[in-house]
């Protein structure tokens, strides 16, 4: 594992912790997407199946417990236990544009036309589009609290991150994972503008807010 990967995980990891604290301490899931959550959930799913039949290290079987753990428990928390905070007007996205090319290109184009590489494949597709929803919710409602952009900003480092990941493993071990990178590419660029914001306003103390 590189330093990049391991910054990565650590930035990942972060931004999960930072929402489901912001959830439970204001007991509240305002200005949260649920449904990019959901579709968080999915691409979890549908991406570890793995962790019953496959073991590659400690390490990697802890991270897909924690982020499978972590999204599931963030859907529940959403959707069940703080149900009556969830802004559901503006967390309006429909998920059949996003769920139904995901599927169609992981049919497509993978590695191997297999029940589970198609499911991985799947899951990188819609993990670069998954938070979609949470920015066009922003962007419906104008503004976001600053717990939720660090943990918008955190989970955008953490894909960027892997972006260096994937190069230097191309140039110290000669593999490049095109899907993963292409799909990786697509996710960052989706996060440019929200970054901008983020470092011309919440590092300067100021409350993330769109102009009209």
């Amino acid at each position: 594992m590189n330093v990049f990967r391991l910054i990565g995980d650590i930035s990942h990891v972060v931004a999960i912790l930072l929402l489901l604290a912001k959830i439970w301490k204001t007991r509240s899931a305002a200005g949260i997407s649920g449904k990019s959550q959901l579709l968080f959930a999915l691409v979890f799913l549908t991406r570890y199946p793995d962790l019953f039949y496959s073991f590659v290290s400690l390490y990697n079987s802890v991270m897909k417990v924690l982020f499978l753990a972590a999204s599931c428990a963030t859907v529940y928390l959403i959707y069940f236990k703080f149900k009556p905070t969830y802004d559901g007007n503006h967390d309006t996205f429909r998920l059949e544009f996003l769920i139904i090319p995901c599927a169609l290109l992981a049919l497509i184009f993978h590695y191997t036309f297999e029940p589970f590489e198609v499911l991985w494949t799947f899951s990188i597709y819609l993990e670069a589009v998954a938070i979609l929803p949470q920015l066009f919710m922003v962007s419906k409602t104008g503004e976001a609290e600053n717990i939720t952009s660090h943990y918008l900003f955190a989970l955008g480092s953490y894909r960027a991150l892997y972006i260096f990941n994937w190069i230097y493993r191309y140039y110290t071990e000669g593999t490049l994972d095109y899907i993963a990178v292409a799909a990786g590419i697509v996710q960052t660029v989706l996060y440019c503008d929200f970054f901008y914001l983020y470092v011309t306003k919440v590092l300067h103390g100021k409350k993330l807010v769109l102009l009209p």
